[in-house]
């Protein structure tokens, strides 16, 4: 394994080198086009373009007999391009939608090439053909030649990238407006289809028809979770891919008999599923935390709401024992000594007696939460959106919602339309809440 391991990070083996630089390029393109391509939900074009690619490999080979490179990959984009016009003829001459479109290019390209892969394979030369590694890619048979070519398609896909950036930008997001300034949004999508033409054949050989989507796909997904800017989730792409390849021949080289193509893939799919947990914004664990932090809002907001409540009820007093405002609550006694001991801890509420009392922020927090909640009812009732019996519920669960500018337009339309003394108002039915979370009043 030291042996390997120094083979590897001293990169003195050519075939380490190829491996890696093409990978490298390989996981980059794909995860740079890859971005566009899912943002414009164009995530399973990538696939259908991979395998229509494959019956113009095994025809490049029937017509030249060579198993050079370039004559391979003009064919199969040759083929790969005829795909994405009959996508484009399908969706726009027919009502299939382009998912159907998709499906329906995927399927008979991929039979058609499978069927002159067989035809190859009986005839007198399919035994020095080697076609079939485009099918599930090998990395390791990548030489200096292959790596020319990749290179140059890698560059002119970057370059075509950074001078059509904007116009891609406005196929994304706004389609509308660049037909409105004079665009033709059609040939700038068949630019973008063509571009992932391209990429697709950057990595034909080494992952194969059959798992080059997954490195158009995954690096740019996994960037999503952690962006909400177009340039950045590009970057970002762009570097999962190519990380993947990284750590793909890493792998592959640590385990010689496991293929590079496969790991790529499955190192992309772990970068994907670590973003999906830990990404700050939009992450599983991230949404978790802000679902919980608005759960103890909540019920933060309806025990000192109901500190006041019951002050209110019971003139003068302002210490209340757990059991008393577990009945307000309808809570259990546990459950809320539990939350006022938190509560205490955030010097909301402090010990007394026995009970608990409102400290001032925790009584300038309850008053405000009150006056939302009844500013909120008045509202529904005199705008005749809900009857008074029913607007206690819907409060409930706005309560929580309204800034201090909202209470503020509130104020002032309950003021002048209504004539109403808006610190001074009770609840309109003049029932107890129970607090409830969720649901309306029957």
């Amino acid at each position: 394994m030291i042996e390997t391991l120094i083979r590897f990070f001293s990169l003195g083996d050519a075939n380490v080198r190829f491996v890696l630089l093409g990978s490298l390029l390989i996981g980059s393109t794909g995860g740079l086009l890859g971005a566009f391509g899912v943002l414009r939900q164009r995530s399973l074009v990538g696939d259908a373009l991979a395998h229509a690619a494959l019956p113009g490999v095994a025809l490049a080979f029937m017509w030249t007999g060579s198993k050079s490179l370039p004559v391979l990959l003009l064919g199969a984009t040759a083929t790969g391009v005829l795909g994405v016009l009959c996508m484009q003829f399908i969706t726009q001459y027919t009502r299939l939608k382009s998912d159907a479109a998709i499906g329906v290019v995927l399927s008979v390209f991929f039979g058609a090439g499978i069927v002159l892969l067989t035809h190859i394979q009986r005839s007198s030369a399919g035994n020095q053909s080697g076609l079939d590694k485009f099918l599930f890619g090998q990395a390791a048979s990548l030489v200096d030649d292959d790596l020319r070519v990749m290179s140059l398609m890698a560059l002119l896909i970057m370059a075509a990238v950074a001078l059509l950036y904007k116009e891609f930008k406005g196929l994304i997001f706004d389609p509308g407006f660049m037909q409105a300034i004079g665009f033709a949004v059609r040939w700038v999508d068949l630019a973008l289809m063509g571009l992932i033409v391209l990429t697709v054949m950057v990595g034909l050989q080494a992952v194969g028809v059959v798992l080059i989507a997954a490195m158009l796909i995954t690096p740019a997904v996994a960037a999503r979770f952690w962006t909400e800017r177009l340039h950045t989730m590009v970057w970002l792409a762009a570097f999962f891919g190519g990380l993947s390849g990284v750590l793909g021949t890493f792998i592959s080289a640590m385990a010689p008999r496991i293929p590079t193509g496969p790991v790529m893939v499955l190192v992309a799919t772990g970068i994907f599923t670590l973003s999906a947990l830990v990404a700050p914004n939009r992450g599983a664990l991230a949404r978790w935390r802000r679902h919980r932090a608005n759960i103890r809002r909540e019920q933060q907001q309806h025990i000192l709401r109901a500190f006041v409540e019951l002050a209110e009820h019971r003139q003068g007093q302002e210490v209340f024992e757990p059991a008393t405002l577990a009945a307000e609550l309808q809570w259990s006694t546990h459950a809320t000594t539990a939350k006022l001991k938190w509560l205490g801890g955030r010097n909301l509420v402090e010990r007394q007696d026995g009970g608990w009392h409102l400290t001032a922020a925790g009584r300038q927090e309850g008053y405000f939460v009150v006056k939302s909640h009844r500013l909120w009812e008045h509202y529904l009732y005199y705008r005749e959106i809900l009857a008074a019996d029913h607007v206690d519920r819907p409060a409930d669960e706005v309560e929580h919602l309204l800034t201090p500018q909202i209470i503020e337009r509130l104020e002032h339309i309950l003021r002048q339309e209504r004539g109403i003394n808006v610190d001074q108002m009770g609840n309109i039915h003049q029932t107890a809440s129970g607090y409830r979370a969720g649901g309306r009043d029957d």
